[in-house]
């Protein structure tokens, strides 16, 4: 583990001292010793300097800052910097500029301006990884290796449909399956031969949904194949672990559970898109995506601000507290420490507003401030380094069914997936519940309660998954416009969802009906619901919830069905935010499912850390702005001390504590 080299938690960021001078780089040494960094990201954008032209190394610069930090006690985790390839590139390989869907050839003068299935740019990437790994594989301030960043720039030229091409014979062997699979019988689109077939670039109007999931799958296949080339020229020279920076939630077009499987340490970016209680809930999501894509084994905030929460086009500041409050929730989540971009904010270039550790105020500022103090707080977790977290509820997450509920020409253009699954986790959060996210076809016997809030492509394989989990004594609950679509997205015949799953929920959908724009309908029980309505069958299912408009009216809107030895729950529209977490309070109780600490009011979060020893830890972060009592008096990690409250925005960590 990276713990084990460091001595205790992670705590850094992003340093690039190329940007500054000599005198500079001395006041850095004595102010990462001030703030207790111990792990710093070196070289991500660093490309024209360690290659300042084609084969040509230029490694003494890096030579005398990694030397610098080890001699200061700072570990080092070295980047490839091939997310921005230099000029020199472009000029030499303008085929490997990324196109966009309209044909346009973009041209440097950004990071990201690399199509990934440019022979030249995967071989200029590997070079670069390798000299780095032969060079810099067994210094000793090396930690980790940090393969490019962020990745993924989409392209869709014509390197990337070769690329595609051949990833679609392997997949299919024969263009009769493939035909068949996209359904090419309609608006005469059957393919001939291999060459006919394009990327999804811009068209008339819908593209085919058999297509374009498939060019998303190709994507994510051919970016982990980049990771892994890198990965694997590394590993030639070094025993140190590696990894690549996941954004969440959305951002990459990559199957992160695949990609999860890669990598020797999860590692992800967290920068909230709205401020104040929802940037904790964010925190919170990101977290718990991470920890599931590692397997529930510990991970790597690798970075997040100091200050910068994006809001609709504004980057607003954090609040006070919040650099404490947002790294303790992820290491309260299996984060194995707390990183940043970055050290020193730029002065110049294109991110020179993105905040940093030390800000251009310089250390006598606020963040500064802020940040000394969780790094002196991170410093006293080294006890939690390789503890884990045990949830007992599950949101069920499929890259596949993302991708294909951003298919042209669905029903309802207001189907967001990932805000569906941040709904259902943000109402797990409200109740004191920590929860994992699943694949649907993973072994899901160790969880009590399982949600499924946005599966509209399932598998044969996830559909009967689901049956056997409630059978055996689960509680699942499927929401509206679920399971209606196999993995080559062909509909479900007979009525939705998938058999297996309609055998389990007692129910069958025989016709979708969305609301119109801002249409909000009353149910039986006083509940809202909003974007979507269902006519379904009952068959044996309980009507829990009735619609009351319309046509609909007197039909079922939320249904319960007892199955084999566990409870199937299907919710035909989308509830509004209170009667949501009202269904899922109700559900966790008849799941036995409760808080992690019971009695703590709303805007407390509280998560469990479980050492292989049997030993415990409580992270207790209070996101309100008055005082709370802790249900008992228990020793505090960060002060040292016993505590039995939190102030207003405190954080503690407790050694042992209610089990």
């Amino acid at each position: 583990m990276i713990t084990e080299r460091l001595g205790g938690l992670a705590f850094g960021g992003d340093y690039n001292p190329e940007q500054w001078d000599e005198q500079v780089w001395k006041e850095d040494d004595e102010l990462m010793r001030q703030a207790g960094v111990n792990l710093a990201t070196v070289g991500v954008f660093s490309w024209a300097l360690l290659e300042p032209e084609e084969g040509r190394y230029d490694f003494a610069w890096l030579d005398a800052h990694l030397d610098r930090l080890h001699a200061n006690g700072v570990h080092v985790d070295l980047a490839t910097p091939t997310a921005s390839p230099p000029p020199w590139f472009t000029l030499a390989h303008p085929d490997a500029m990324p196109v966009t869907p309209d044909g346009t050839r973009l041209v440097h003068g950004s990071r990201d301006t690399y199509c990934i299935s440019a022979p030249a740019y995967r071989a200029a990437a590997r070079r670069i990884a390798a000299a780095l790994a032969e060079r810099y594989g067994d210094h000793p301030a090396l930690a980790l290796w940090h393969v490019h960043n962020e990745y993924v720039t989409l392209c869709w030229c014509d390197h990337t449909a070769a690329a595609f091409r051949v990833w679609l014979r392997a997949k299919y062997g024969s263009l009769d399956a493939l035909n068949d699979s996209w359904g090419t019988a309609f608006w005469s689109q059957r393919y001939g031969s291999w060459e006919q077939i394009l990327p999804p670039r811009a068209t008339q109007w819908h593209r085919n949904p058999g297509l374009t999931v498939d060019f998303s799958r190709f994507f994510s296949d051919e970016v982990i194949a980049a990771y892994a080339e890198q990965r694997d020229a590394i590993r030639a020279h070094s025993d140190r672990p590696v990894t690549t920076n996941m954004m969440l939630p959305g951002y990459q077009n990559i199957d992160l559970w695949a990609l999860g499987r890669e990598v020797d340490l999860v590692a992800i970016d967290f920068y909230p898109s709205a401020p104040g209680l929802d940037a904790a809930a964010e925190a919170a999501f990101t977290a718990d995506r991470a920890r599931s894509f590692a397997g529930g084994r510990p991970w790597l905030l690798m970075e997040q601000g100091t200050s910068t929460v994006y809001d609709r086009g504004r980057t607003l500041a954090k609040e006070p507290g919040e650099i404490m409050r947002h790294s303790l929730g992820h290491i309260a989540r299996g984060s194995e420490g707390a990183l940043f971009f970055q050290w020193r904010q730029s002065k110049a270039g294109a991110e020179q507003w993105h905040s940093a550790m030390v800000p251009h105020a310089g250390p006598d500022s606020r963040v500064f401030a802020e940040v000394t103090a969780t790094g002196e707080a991170v410093s006293r977790l080294a006890e939690l380094a390789g503890s884990t977290v045990t949830a007992h509820v599950a949101v069920l997450h499929d890259s596949d069914a993302w991708w294909a509920l951003n298919s042209d020409g669905l029903p309802s253009s207001d189907l967001d997936y990932h805000a569906a699954l941040r709904d259902a986790h943000r109402a797990l959060w409200d109740a004191g519940v920590v929860a994992d996210f699943a694949h649907p076809e993973t072994e899901l016997s160790r969880y009590r309660f399982v949600v499924a809030p946005a599966l509209y492509l399932l598998s044969d394989a996830g559909a009967e998954n689901l049956r056997r989990y409630v059978a055996d004594g689960g509680t699942l609950l499927v929401q509206h416009f679920s399971g209606v679509v196999d993995e080559r997205l062909h509909a479900r015949l007979g009525g939705y969802p998938a058999a297996p799953l309609r055998e389990a929920l007692g129910i069958r959908v025989t016709e979708y009906r969305p609301l119109r724009h801002d249409e909000r309908i009353t149910l039986s029980d006083g509940s809202h619901g909003t974007v979507w309505s269902e006519i379904l069958q009952t068959r044996g299912a309980e009507t829990v919830v009735a619609y009351t408009h319309g046509s609909l009216a007197g039909s079922a809107a939320l249904t319960r069905y007892g199955y084999g030895r566990g409870e199937g729950w299907y919710l035909s529209t989308r509830f509004d935010d209170a009667d949501y977490a009202a269904l899922i309070a109700r559900l966790l109780d008849s799941a036995g499912v409760g808080p992690v600490l019971p009695g703590l009011p709303p805007g407390v979060e509280a998560v469990a850390r479980e050492g292989s020893d049997g030993r415990r830890w409580h992270v207790v972060l209070n996101h309100r702005p008055e005082s709370v009592s802790l249900p008992e008096t228990a020793h505090d990690l960060i002060t040292g001390g016993p505590v039995g409250e939190l102030p207003p925005g405190g954080c503690a960590v407790l050694r042992g504590g209610t089990p």
